[in-house]
């Protein structure tokens, strides 16, 4: 579960010096509410939003589960308590809720196609998440079944383009080496040659970025002469959509991961409607 406080700052950006709207329109007074999907999904945020109306006191059933399939006018979440309060929280309790489900309903969808291929293959997300958000972004793509990747640049040595850039592919690893042992060594290429290289160096995972299926069928086949396949996890990245992941995911890979997850992701929607005490 994330830290309360890390869900109260989404309130103070949108209720900094309170709602004044409810506050000046809504006399003390009880109310019962649902929170409801207006399609079906894989809902996730439940958690945090129940987590959110308790925290201020209000009372909270759950008809369902996070990682649970729902459908279109299905009650996710049943509110009891302050009307006020309900109705102050209303949004970024739904913020919450429709982008979490969002990722991870995309998320299992992609993990499917990929398992009915190689149910080895993982599918994973990437940095690519909303500035604040990211630990919910990467729950919501755990929830959808998929890998999170690296949280941050903290866990784990991801050697890029802009980095060999400036260091050559065998100096970098080599730095990287020396800098820890209990570090995971990534890098990123971007042909077969490259990929057999930063294998032979000590490498622990390749990320083929960009790849066509045909390259990425290449780069296996290489490594496989060069008996170093299965030396090194390997992780394609790049230009991956629902049109082309089977042609990926039916290669020799252990990992395929896509912003799209986190970047590119609609929302569910969902609504909240209230029923006045009788």
């Amino acid at each position: 579960m994330v830290p309360i406080e890390y869900l109260l700052n989404f309130l103070k950006e949108d209720i900094p010096f309170g709602d004044i709207t409810t506050n000046s329109i809504i006399p003390d007074t009880t109310c019962r509410a649902v929170i409801t999907t207006e399609e079906p999904a894989v809902i996730a945020g439940l958690e945090e939003a129940g987590v959110l109306f308790r925290y201020h006191k209000i009372n909270v059933g759950t008809t369902v589960v996070d990682g649970s399939t729902v459908r279109s006018g299905d009650v996710v979440l049943i509110l009891q308590g302050d009307a006020r309060t309900i109705l102050t929280l209303e949004r970024t309790a739904l913020n919450i809720i429709g982008r979490m489900s969002g990722i991870a309903t995309m998320t299992r969808r992609y993990a499917e196609k990929v398992h009915n291929v190689r149910p080895s293959c993982r599918v994973a997300a990437t940095r690519k998440t909303c500035p604040g958000f990211r630990i919910l972004d990467k729950k919501a793509v755990q929830i959808g079944g998929g890998d999170p990747h690296r949280w941050s640049l903290s866990d784990s040595i991801l050697i890029k383009d802009n980095h060999l850039a400036l260091v050559s592919l065998k100096d970098a690893i080599e730095r990287a080496k020396a800098c820890s042992s209990y570090h995971i060594i990534e890098v990123e290429v971007a042909s077969r040659d490259n990929a057999v290289e930063a294998v032979k160096a000590g490498a622990h995972v390749i990320m083929l970025d960009n790849m066509s299926p045909d390259q990425v069928h290449e780069t296996v086949s290489s490594l496989k002469k060069e008996g170093v396949r299965d030396r090194v996890m390997l992780e394609i990245s790049g230009g991956i959509d629902e049109d082309n992941i089977l042609r990926y995911a039916s290669e020799d890979i252990d990992v395929i991961s896509i912003g799209a997850l986190t970047h590119s992701v609609k929302n569910i929607s969902v609504h909240l409607d209230i029923h006045p005490q009788k």
